[in-house]
């Protein structure tokens, strides 16, 4: 795992609810999320996703997205994400049409000690056809945030994504089949210059979800591009701002599952770089429930990109006593084992292990074990016909930790054993099928 040494110990956020997120990617995994954009607030990750839910009658419709709010998550350290709740609803909203379930991509930025959230939706007939955006301000990155009575005039489009250069010049960026730029007043709220279309990027297909940052005087335009079928990520760089930008590269693939949309965000989190993102983790045939993801990125001495390729780890150090879900995992042997859901019919439950044959094995990266020497560790494990697993750290031929019997059951079992020998600090766990009786796995966890 990289820039280990930088992760932070939670701090925990009293009054909210802590996500199960002992699995990495994706990050949220008691609901849909997408469209994540991360920003730092006060030495803390905030992360302003959009919010997929399934459509019910009268509630959207069956066959696209679905989203009436907006949740905020955040964390100290990539691991344990706090959801503070839904910050903004579609019929809390004067201009919105709550009837189209339409609260998209949003963005959120501090400026003089106040949080303005934009975001795009649908708006009521009198403000006109197409998509629009909005703001809606407060003075705590988790709001609760108070929405404008008007959308921002001029802007007709999706995706509102904010710069603010170092000179204090604010910037907006939008889509509507292709992205559209603007600068702001200080006031945050209305245009200050004429919108006008950034037309140094690829002319065919789609293009949307414009995010801006700036690096070493170099400002990178990312966004997704239908090259093919499904959306890509992709650059272009500048010198400025408004540009014009030249197309640089590619920052993530295609989906090889073909989840139609992707949309990102990069941060810089403690001297790292960060690509968040979203994947159909949680609805394998419906892409349009989608679930946010993270993973590292990193440019080259030139300053362009390297191409993330994504994980199930993603990022983040996981603490030795969290449930440990070890299908999140780093790395898989090539024969024997395989990763499917608990329940087909309820993805909210996660996923399972499945070692099936003697020597397969999964490996998952950087846990932390602490300063002292677990005591004992469980497993929450199914074997038919009971098999054997041994834990070891590192790599698959590493320091053999334990091995723990599961017994012959058609239900899920935790198994606790004293019997370990292992190493304080962080390392890397390894469990692995001794013999050939299948065991299913759902998690790890070692007790101090």
């Amino acid at each position: 795992m990289n820039n280990i040494k930088h992760v932070l110990l939670i701090i925990a956020s009293m009054g909210f609810l802590i996500t199960d997120a002992t699995g990495q990617n994706p990050l949220i995994q008691d609901q849909f999320t997408a469209d994540p954009t991360a920003r730092v607030f006060n030495g803390r990750v905030y992360v302003y996703p959009s919010h997929d839910i399934p459509a019910q009658p009268g509630r959207g419709r069956a066959d696209w997205f679905v989203m009436e709010d907006y949740h905020v998550f955040s964390s100290s350290n990539l691991s344990d994400w706090t959801d503070h709740g839904i910050i903004l609803r579609q019929n809390k909203v004067n201009w919105v049409d709550s009837t189209s379930f339409s609260m998209w991509a949003p963005d959120c930025i501090e400026r003089n000690g106040k949080y303005y959230f934009y975001f795009p939706s649908n708006p009521k007939a009198v403000y006109g056809k197409g998509f629009t955006v909005g703001v809606a301000i407060s003075g705590n990155p988790d709001g609760p945030f108070i929405p404008q009575p008007e959308p921002i005039k001029k802007i007709l489009g999706i995706d509102p994504n904010i710069l603010i250069d170092k000179d204090g010049q604010a910037y907006i960026f939008w889509s509507q089949g292709r992205i559209f730029a603007a600068k702001l007043k200080h006031d945050m709220l209305e245009l200050e210059s004429e919108p006008r279309v950034v037309g140094e990027l690829p002319g065919k297909g789609l293009i949307e979800g414009p995010f801006v940052f700036e690096r070493n005087g170099i400002y990178y335009m990312t966004y997704p591009h239908v090259q093919n079928k499904v959306e890509r990520l992709e650059y272009a760089i500048s010198d400025n701002p408004m540009g014009p930008f030249k197309f640089a590269g590619v920052i993530m693939d295609e989906s090889p599952s073909g989840c139609w949309t992707n949309h990102q965000s990069i941060l810089n989190y403690n001297n790292q770089w960060y690509l968040f993102y979203h994947h159909n983790d949680l609805s394998p045939k419906f892409d349009k429930n989608r679930s946010i993801r993270a993973d590292s990125l990193f440019f080259n001495v030139d300053g362009t990109i390297r191409k993330v390729i994504p994980t199930l780890r993603g990022v983040g150090l996981t603490e030795a006593t969290h449930e440990i879900q070890i299908d999140r995992y780093s790395s898989i042997s090539d024969n024997g084992a395989s990763i499917s859901f608990i329940d087909s019919l309820n993805t909210f439950k996660g996923w399972k292990a499945i070692l099936g044959t003697k020597n397969a094995w999964v490996q998952y990266n950087a846990v932390n074990f602490g300063d002292r020497k677990p005591k004992s560790v469980q497993i929450r494990a199914l074997s038919q016909h009971g098999g054997i697993l041994q834990l070891f750290l590192d790599k698959a031929d590493g320091p053999l930790l334990t091995e723990i019997k599961i017994p012959k059951s058609t239900e899920w079992n935790t198994v606790i054993t004293r019997k370990l020998k292992l190493r304080n600090g962080i390392h890397n766990l390894i469990v692995s099928l001794k013999d050939n009786n299948p065991v299913e796995v759902d998690w790890v966890k070692f007790e101090k």
